[in-house]
Parts: C-alpha cells; structure tokens; sequence
C-alpha cells in the first residue's frame, strides 16, 4: 500500500501523526505543488538529495517521510567535466615552405552557473627549414572568455608510418594539465573548476589526425547542460519520483515507499479507500517497492478488482432463495389469516 496523509494534516504540518494507506490514486500536483489526488490524500515520500541519490532512512517509523511537493520554479543544469575532440590537420602544413598559418577551432562548454563558455583551439604548424617534413604541431587551450587565460600547451607529433599514417605517435605536455596516454586525455583547470579533455591516445584511428585534406573539425562533444525548468513528473515502478527537466535532465527527487504491515485484515477501513494501521494489523514496515512481499508501483493502471464471482454468484443465489423462501412463507400466512377471517363471517 501507498503512505499518504489527508490534506488538512499537510496544513497543520502534524503529517508524520496521520499516516493512512491506500492500494491505488490518481496524484496530480495542487496549486502549491503537493501530489494529491481527487480525494484530497496527498502522497508521501522520501525527499533525495540534490543529486538525486536517496539517504538511509528508518523503516519501522515515518521519520523522514513527507508529503511529495514538487517545486515548479525549481532550477537545474550540469556544468560540463568532459570534453571529446577530434580534428584533422594538413599533412602539407609540416613540409618545407608551408605558409605557417594556425588552425583555430572554438568549443562551447557549461560552466557551474549554467552559463555558456568556450575554449579557443589552436594549431600552429612546426615548419622545418629543410628536409623531411616535421610532422610537428603545437596545441594551445585558451578561454576566449576570459583575457585569453591560457589552459594548456602540448606539442603533437604524427606518424608517418605505413601501417599508422595520420595518426598521433605522441604528445608532449608544454604546460597545463598533464596528457595520459593511456587514457588520451588531459585535465584542464578551467575557472569552474576540472574538464577532462580527449583529444584520443597514440595510435588509435578516429581522433585527432594529420592527413593530406584541409583542416577539419571532426568531433566536438562537450557533456553538461543549460539551465532547465522541471517540465514534467513521472513515478516509476521502483517508486522513484523522477522529475524532467526542459534542458533534458531527469533527477530522482522523491522515492516512495511500499507500505506492509502482518495482519492487513486488522487495518481500520477509512473513507476514499484508505485505511490506517492498529494494535490488530501490528507494526508496519516500509519497503522499497519491488521488494520483499510487496510488488511494484503501477502507473497509468486501474486496479482490478479481487472479487471471486464465482463465490459472490452463489451468495447471490443463496440470498435470492432466501428471499423467495420467506416471501413463500408470509404469503401461506396471509393466506390462512384470510381464511380464518371468511370462516368468522
């Protein structure tokens, strides 16, 4: 069964002291917010944390449980921690008597206000005086937002090898976060804080490449969101209460519980199908819902019904014979009382 308290008792704020149970409801949000359903119940919950995992609450008692409010005007977004980036570089940029032009690309990222920024991408080609070409080129990281503050310098360098032409042989930290190249990433410090930017390991296809082709951005993949709105509310079958935020987020920002108690026989029946525990049904317990001997919440469902038609046909015979039987017996009698009357006359 579902916990939740009358409307009046969310009012008095005493709701932790009027917990009823009904097996099904159609929860809306009111105009100050709470699920409540046509009756006036108002379901009650478990309230998440702002990153939407659930603290360690009692189970034997409603501690922690409260009427679901869902705030309309409450705000979100996701500052952006990764970045992925992939491009191509002219391989006749590095060969004697190229024009030394730099190759610029600007990625936008989230910062922790949900502002929008971006990284300025610079690729100055390392021109040898003579020879072979160099096959070198230097990587700077800048905000554009801020004085052109520099994040990182690295110098790559490109195989030209049969087997792995194009593709990065190595990378040399200049300043800035330091390159993994087991992992293909560095980490820049920007003003909000760390972004782990890919930019893909040596020797691996698909990153960022020095190929015979004008330069090319390829991919440019940045997580995090703008500020959002919650758009819609939906609870799942584990009982999550899972709001939708117009930016794309989903949050968990209640769950609720399944209610079950020893003896659901000895529960007091109230009105609008609820009912309340006794010293008769014993303490109740509350478990997450799915488990244990409770099942799962059904949403966009109609309960079906646990009448036996098969038993409640016979009762139903059984009361009718009943019925003809004494209605039989009061006409005999009027009967004989009307014979006995004609006998007086």
């Amino acid at each position: 069964m579902l916990p939740v308290t009358t409307r009046s008792a969310v009012a008095q704020e005493t709701h932790t002291k009027n917990l009823l149970l009904t097996t099904t409801g159609s929860f809306r949000t009111d105009a100050e917010g709470y699920l409540t359903s046509t009756s006036g119940l108002v379901l009650m919950g478990w309230k998440a944390k702002q990153d939407g995992t659930m603290p360690v609450h009692p189970r034997y008692t409603t501690q922690g449980l409260e009427p679901i409010k869902i705030n309309r005007n409450q705000f979100l977004h996701d500052p952006t921690t990764k970045i992925t980036f992939a491009a191509n570089l002219p391989a006749t940029g590095t060969e004697v008597g190229a024009d030394g032009s730099v190759e610029k690309s600007s990625l936008e990222y989230f910062d922790n206000l949900g502002k929008t920024q971006s990284l300025n991408i610079e690729f100055k080609l390392k021109v040898p005086a003579s020879g072979a070409a160099s096959n070198k080129w230097t990587m700077t990281i800048k905000d554009s937002l801020q004085n052109n503050a520099l994040f990182g310098e690295y110098e790559l360098t490109f195989d030209d090898g049969r087997a792995k032409g194009g593709v990065l042989k190595s990378v040399t930290t200049t300043s800035g976060g330091v390159y993994d190249a087991t992992t293909g990433k560095m980490t820049l410090t920007v003003g909000g804080g760390p972004i782990d930017f890919t930019i893909g390991k040596p020797g691996e296809k698909g990153a960022v490449t020095q190929l015979s082709d004008a330069y090319s951005l390829i991919k440019s993949e940045a997580d995090g969101s703008q500020v959002g709105s919650i758009s819609s509310v939906e609870i799942d079958e584990k009982g999550f209460v899972i709001a939708t935020f117009d930016n794309g987020i989903t949050r968990t920002v209640y769950q609720v519980p399944m209610v079950d108690v020893p003896n659901p026989n000895g529960l007091y029946g109230l009105d609008s199908q609820t009912f309340k525990p006794s010293l008769d049904s014993g303490p109740f317990f509350l478990w997450d819902a799915g488990k244990g001997p409770t099942g799962e919440i059904k949403g966009y469902a109609l309960e079906e019904s646990t009448v036996d038609v098969a038993s409640e046909m016979i009762d139903m015979i059984q009361t009718q014979r009943a019925y003809s039987s004494n209605a039989k017996v009061i006409q005999t009698l009027d009967e004989m009382m009307q014979e006995t009357t004609n006998i007086k006359r």
